[in-house]
């Protein structure tokens, strides 16, 4: 399959010539006109999309996207199927932690780790990521300890890592906002004479803020060398695509002068391939492009949602039969690229993994309650020692009730 076009869309006919040329409207064509509009709401229920390996996990070609992917050997094959396996569980321990009371909130990411790992997996060491706070799959291929990333929702840190040690920076909960620091970020490797390339995650409910158009129009208009990866999963919260948009996300792009792809999200292989793309001509000079990875969530938004409220199972069902990880087992099993022995290994594997974050997060130690205080200012502030005192009262407080 290939993707969609961004070209303009023809001008639309006017009542008279949709009618005919006295205006009137006959029983054939109002007939005629309801069929079309049934093909084209069945086209759209599948959208077209850039894909190299269907749900069935049977390899399709593509003339555009197939080089960037022409050298993947089995052994990369089997590497990537790890990733998203091991992503996949660290998140489920995540979210039974938080379910547990280890955790104060979870954003999961089931059902995205195709667009996650085939994406970063296409970045070089060198570029820089600009998650929000579901790119779990993504600061895996960056190194990120899993481990680390729990410390923030556990609330014993404001992010647990080093930005410039991964060159990914911290996750983003104000939505949107990385967009921006992306787009500068790039403007500014750019200025140094920097060939690396820079990448800004956000969502499809990301795409109606502000920030994103602004990120755009920068982007655009000082052809800044990042791209922006968009994972479509249906849902913002309880908002549905149909409810933001009027038009594809990944025609916004052109808009403000740059290309937009919609790829298969659920295919890492076609996720990996339109990645690299991206992030090839970015190096190259060619600016910033837009990928729209079509996926679903297939848990919550966070652990404090309830998406039975606002979708039904039939819905979810429908995505599960296009399992990211499901598929490419398929692949990798009738091309005999993987044993049962290479599976089992990686069972247990992804088991000694979900105990390694359950004893690691059990074992962060509370932060300093006056930690927060520290660092503000290189030199100290009145401002800030006047509240650090307050609190220090407040926290005695405590102390005096408990001896009473």
């Amino acid at each position: 399959m290939t993707v969609e076009s961004t070209a303009p869309r023809k001008p639309r006919r006017s009542a008279a010539s949709k009618a005919g040329t006295d205006g009137s409207k006959t029983a054939g064509t109002t007939g005629t006109k309801r069929a079309t509009r049934t093909t084209r709401a069945a086209k759209s229920a599948e959208p077209e999309l850039v894909q190299l390996l269907t749900p069935e996990g049977k390899r399709v070609k593509n003339a555009e996207y197939d080089a960037y992917v022409a050298g993947i050997t089995p052994e990369e094959l089997r590497g990537l199927y790890r990733d998203m396996v091991l992503t996949r569980r660290f998140d489920a321990e995540a979210t039974s932690l938080q379910r547990q009371g280890e955790l104060g909130l979870w954003a999961s990411l089931l059902g995205q780790e195709a667009a996650q790992i085939g994406s970063g997996r296409a970045t070089r060491e060198d570029d820089y990521v600009f998650p929000t706070y579901r790119e779990h799959g993504v600061a895996w291929c960056r190194g990120v300890d899993p481990t680390n990333l729990l410390g923030m929702f556990r609330g014993v840190n404001n992010g647990g890592w080093d930005p410039n040690g991964n060159n990914f920076h911290l996750y983003t909960i104000v939505i949107g906002s990385q967009a921006l620091h992306a787009t500068g970020y790039a403007m500014g490797i750019a200025k140094d004479g920097a060939d690396s390339a820079v990448i800004a995650y956000f969502g499809d409910g990301a795409s109606s803020q502000g920030d994103v158009s602004e990120a755009f129009n920068f982007a655009a208009v000082y052809n800044a060398p990042v791209v922006f990866f968009c994972q479509n999963n249906q849902w913002a919260i309880s908002e549905s695509n149909e409810k933001q948009t009027r038009v594809p996300l990944y025609q916004r792009a052109q808009g403000f002068g740059f290309p937009g792809v919609r790829v298969d999200g659920n295919d890492v292989l076609a996720s990996l391939a339109v990645t690299r793309w991206a992030l090839e001509r970015a190096r190259r000079g060619e600016g910033p492009a837009l990928i729209e990875a079509w996926t679903y969530r297939m848990g919550a938004h966070t652990t404090s949602d309830d998406p039975t409220r606002y979708r039904g199972d039939e819905e979810r069902l429908a995505w599960e039969a296009k399992d990211p990880i499901l598929r490419l087992r398929r692949y990798l099993e009738a091309s005999n690229h993987a044993d049962e022995g290479f599976f089992a290994e990686l069972e247990a594997e992804s088991e000694a993994l979900g105990k390694r974050v359950r004893e690691a997060v059990r074992a962060m130690v509370d932060p300093d309650h006056f930690a927060i205080f520290e660092n503000v200012y290189a030199d100290g502030h009145a401002l800030v020692d006047e509240e650090r005192a307050q609190f220090a009262a407040y926290q005695a407080s405590f102390t005096d009730a408990e001896g009473v």
